[in-house]
């Protein structure tokens, strides 16, 4: 007997279609905040991506989906996984 197909959560957030519904998906998809930098990376990267395509199909939206869009890829961008210097913490890890 075949397994049922695991729910891809983050196919479910690229499939919003306004931005209410991509906050509340993407809510659910938040990294504990003892994850790693990269997946913290991940997640701002992903999540990013949501944003762009709702703020095309959002119109009335359009350009609060593009200011999240921003702020993500923003912050993922600034997650590295190499210790920032002297704190011994990964820089831009946090909400």
């Amino acid at each position: 007997m075949a397994q049922p197909k695991k729910l891809d959560r983050w196919a479910v957030a690229m499939s919003a279609t306004t931005l209410k519904q991509a906050h509340e998906v993407i809510g659910g998809l938040v990294p504990s905040p003892e994850a790693s930098p990269s997946r913290w990376r991940v997640f701002y990267l992903r999540s990013a991506e949501v944003y762009t395509r709702v703020a095309e199909v959002d119109r009335g939206h359009h350009h609060e989906a593009l200011y999240w869009a921003k702020r993500e890829r923003e912050k993922g961008e600034a997650i590295t996984d190499t210790p920032a210097a002297g704190s011994g913490e990964a820089v831009g890890g946090g909400l």
